[in-house]
């Protein structure tokens, strides 16, 4: 797997200060995407030890909330075996971090069901995942209001009440807006 950017500060992607991994490779191809270059499943560089060893060291500090993974694609059956391994090493050493995943995949009818991003990994990998921000980034149902997401047909899902319930179940998140953050201007 490649990943295309790694940002060690990140406040847009996920609750609080958070790690994000830009992975490489997506078939979606949604137009205006923000990251169409992570399209390319050879971009960037190699997901390595050492890539692995620094964003663990990153997500040290109390200040870090948690791990964000995006891309391109990371639900992409190419990128869900080496993520696995990854998301089980970040919660087995900071179990009260949070991972959150963005998907253009539905939890419900593609992850979980049989589709092209169903493997035999994706059962596994969403197990670890706290938060899924599912469904393709769509041009016409972008709001630059909505927080975490920036399509009104994208939902901010739960995964672990999901799976335990065997139900989507929408996170708080999911009907939060950026509106508060405007107010003060």
């Amino acid at each position: 797997m490649n990943y295309g950017n790694i940002k060690y500060n990140d406040i847009a992607n996920g609750e609080g200060v958070r790690v994000s991994l830009f992975v490489s490779g997506c078939t979606h191809h949604c137009k205006n995407c923000f990251n169409p270059e992570t399209w390319d499943f050879n971009y960037g560089k190699p997901f390595t030890k050492e890539i692995e060893d620094n964003i663990i060291s990153a997500l040290a500090p109390d200040h870090i909330n948690g791990l964000t993974l995006l891309g391109g694609e990371p639900m992409e059956p190419a990128n869900q075996k080496a993520l696995l391994d990854f998301v089980k090493r970040v919660k087995s050493i900071y179990p009260n971090k949070t991972i959150w995943c963005y998907s253009g995949y539905l939890f419900d009818t593609e992850l979980l069901s049989e589709s092209r991003a169903h493997c035999p990994w994706t059962k596994e990998l969403l197990s670890y995942i706290d938060i899924l921000v599912d469904g393709e980034f769509k041009e016409d149902l972008k709001d630059i209001t909505l927080r975490f997401k920036g399509s009104s047909n994208q939902r901010v899902i739960d995964v672990q009440k999901s799976l335990k319930e065997n139900k989507v179940v929408l996170s708080p998140y999911n009907d939060k807006k950026n509106s508060d953050f405007h107010k003060i201007y």
